[in-house]
C-alpha cells in the first residue's frame, strides 16, 4: 500500500495502560485514515470475513467496532479497500479455504495501490502457516493471532508508519484487555466472553494450542459490559468460553459460574441468558440448581458428548463415562423440565468400532437430543489423535455418520413436536428470508419460529402460538 508522505503528527506521550495505549493508537490510526481518505478523494472500506466459532464471531465484532472508531465504512468483500479474515483451524481443510481466498484477493491487490489485506484468528498461531505466507504470499499486510487482538489499530499504525507488512505473533498471554470499541451485528442480542483459552486437551482438538490456556475476566468487569449492553437496548446475552464451567478458577479470588449467573440475573433489563460450551466433566449441581431456579436463563443446554462409548471418550481424553454422561443428563432434566438438550458427536475416532459406535447410537437415543452437530472425524496434524493407530476407514466412517444423522433427525423432529399447540415467548430477530411478510423469532429452547409480523418486532419478546411443528422450526402467529 502506497503510505507515502502521510505527515501523523501525535503526541509521542502513550499511556502506560494498555488500554489507554490502545485507544492513543485508534486516534493516531485515525489520522492516517483520513490523510488518505482525502488523498485518495473518497472514505475508506473495510470488510471483516470470519471463519469458525462463536468466539470469533465475537472477535470480528471487535475487529469492526476498531475499524469504524478510526474511519474505515463497512462494505462488502468485492470491493473493500481493507480485507480482513478471521480464521478458524479446528479442521484442516479451513486452512485450505483461507490459501485459496488469498489467492483471488491477490490480482485485486496489485489494482488497488490503496488496499490492504488482514490475517488474524487460530490458524495464525501455528508456525507453519506463518512460515508459508511469508513464503507464498508477503502481500498481505498484517498479521497477527488469537492473544493479541486488543493490539488491532497498534499494528495498523505500525503498517502505516513503516509501508511494510506487519506479523505480530504471540505464542500465549495473560492480558485481558477490557473497555475497547466493538460493533454488534445485533442490537438487541450480544455476545461476551467471560473467559479465553482451554485447559481440556481433548485429543482431537488444536483449539488449547492455538487459543492458548483458560484465564478468566474479572466478575465485575463482565457485570460493567452487560450493564452497557442492557442500556443500549441488549436484552438476549450469550456468555462464551470454551468451557464456561470452568469460569473462575483462574481468578485471585475464585468465583463460580453459577454465582457470576446469579449477579448477571440480577440486572434488570436482560430478559435472557445463555451460554455456550459447556463441558460435562465440569458441569456443577450448583449451577443446575441456578438454571433450575432461574426465570433469565434459557430452556437450552448445549452440552457436547462427542462419543457414546466410554473407551472412545477416554482416548479421546473427555473424563467422563457414558453412564457419568446419562447421570447427569437426568439429573439436568429432573431440574429443569422441558430443557432442550443439543450435543456435539463425532464419528469415525481412531479405533472405534461398530460396538463403540452402537454405544453413540444408544446414548442418542435414551437422551433423545433436540438437535445435535454430527462430524466426521477430521484428522487434525498437532493433536495428538492425529498419529493414533487404526484410522478408520473413509467408508465405514460414511455409513456410520449417514446411520447416525438418521436417527438423530427422527427423534429431534419428535423432541421437537412436543411444543405444537402450545404458547411460547419469542425473541424477533429477522424478516424472514423466504417471506417478507414473516418474521422469525427464537424460542427460549433455542428453536426458530416464522410467524406473520413486520420489522417494526424485530428486538421485541413476543408471545407467539406455535401451529405446526416442522421438523426443526415452527410456523405460528403472535398470541393474544
Amino acid at each position: 500500500m502506497d503510505t507515502t508522505n502521510l505527515d501523523i503528527n501525535l503526541s509521542d506521550n502513550i499511556p502506560e495502560d494498555e488500554t489507554g495505549r490502545q485507544y492513543y493508537y485508534i486516534e493516531k490510526a485515525r489520522l492516517y485514515v483520513q490523510e488518505l481518505s482525502q488523498r485518495i478523494g473518497r472514505p475508506l472500506t473495510f470488510c471483516v470475513t470470519t471463519f469458525g466459532c462463536q468466539m470469533n464471531a465475537r472477535d470480528s465484532e471487535k475487529l469492526r467496532g476498531i475499524l469504524k472508531e478510526i474511519g474505515y465504512l463497512e462494505a462488502e468483500e468485492e470491493t473493500a479497500d481493507f480485507v480482513i479474515y478471521n480464521t478458524c483451524t479446528v479442521r484442516e481443510n479451513a486452512n485450505t479455504r483461507v490459501y485459496g481466498r488469498l489467492g483471488q484477493l491477490k490480482p485485486r491487490k496489485k489494482q488497488n495501490p490503496y488496499m490492504m489485506i488482514g490475517l488474524c484468528g487460530c490458524m495464525m498461531q501455528e508456525p507453519e502457516v506463518i512460515e508459508k505466507l511469508k513464503k507464498s504470499y508477503s502481500f498481505v499486510d498484517i498479521i497477527f493471532g488469537t492473544h493479541n487482538i486488543f493490539k488491532f489499530a497498534e499494528l495498523i499504525v505500525q503498517r502505516f508508519s513503516s509501508g511494510k507488512p506487519v506479523i505480530d505473533i504471540w505464542e500465549g498471554t495473560d492480558a485481558i484487555v477490557e473497555d475497547l470499541p466493538n460493533q454488534r451485528k445485533y442490537s438487541f442480542k450480544s455476545g461476551i466472553n467471560i473467559m479465553f483459552g482451554c485447559n481440556n486437551f481433548c485429543s482431537y482438538c488444536i483449539v488449547p494450542y492455538v487459543r492458548g490456556r483458560e484465564r478468566s475476566r474479572e466478575p465485575q468487569a463482565i457485570l460493567r459490559e452487560i450493564r452497557r449492553l442492557a442500556d443500549d437496548g441488549v436484552v438476549e446475552i450469550m456468555l462464551l468460553g470454551q468451557n464456561v464451567n470452568s469460569y473462575g478458577k483462574t481468578l485471585d479470588h475464585p468465583v463460580t459460574f453459577a454465582e457470576l449467573l446469579t449477579e448477571i440475573e440480577k440486572i434488570d433489563k436482560i430478559k435472557r441468558i445463555r451460554f455456550m460450551t459447556s463441558h460435562p466433566k465440569d458441569l456443577s449441581d450448583e449451577l443446575i440448581e441456578v438454571m433450575s431456579r432461574s426465570t433469565k436463563i434459557c430452556r437450552h443446554l448445549h452440552l457436547p458428548v462427542q462419543s457414546g462409548s466410554s473407551r472412545i471418550l477416554q482416548k479421546m481424553n473427555r473424563r467422563y463415562t457414558k453412564e457419568q454422561y446419562l447421570e447427569l443428563t437426568e439429573k439436568i432434566r429432573k431440574a429443569v423440565p422441558g430443557i432442550s438438550l443439543t450435543t456435539d458427536i463425532i464419528v469415525g475416532f481412531p479405533g472405534e468400532t461398530e460396538e463403540d459406535f452402537q454405544e453413540t447410537l444408544d446414548l442418542v437415543r435414551k437422551v433423545r437430543y433436540d438437535s445435535a452437530f454430527t462430524f466426521i472425524y477430521s484428522r487434525r496434524t498437532g493433536t495428538p489423535a492425529a498419529n493414533m493407530e487404526d484410522q478408520v476407514p473413509e467408508d465405514v466412517v460414511k455409513n456410520r455418520f449417514q446411520r447416525l444423522l438418521k436417527e438423530v433427525q427422527d427423534i429431534a423432529s419428535e423432541v421437537c413436536a412436543v411444543h405444537e399447540g402450545t404458547t411460547q415467548e419469542a425473541l424477533v430477530e429477522s424478516l424472514s428470508e423466504h417471506d417478507p411478510s414473516m418474521v422469525t423469532g427464537r424460542l427460549s429452547n433455542n428453536l426458530l419460529v416464522h410467524f406473520p409480523g413486520g420489522e417494526e418486532l424485530i428486538g421485541k419478546l413476543v408471545p407467539v402460538y406455535l401451529k405446526e411443528c416442522k421438523g426443526f422450526y415452527y410456523l405460528g402467529e403472535l398470541a393474544g
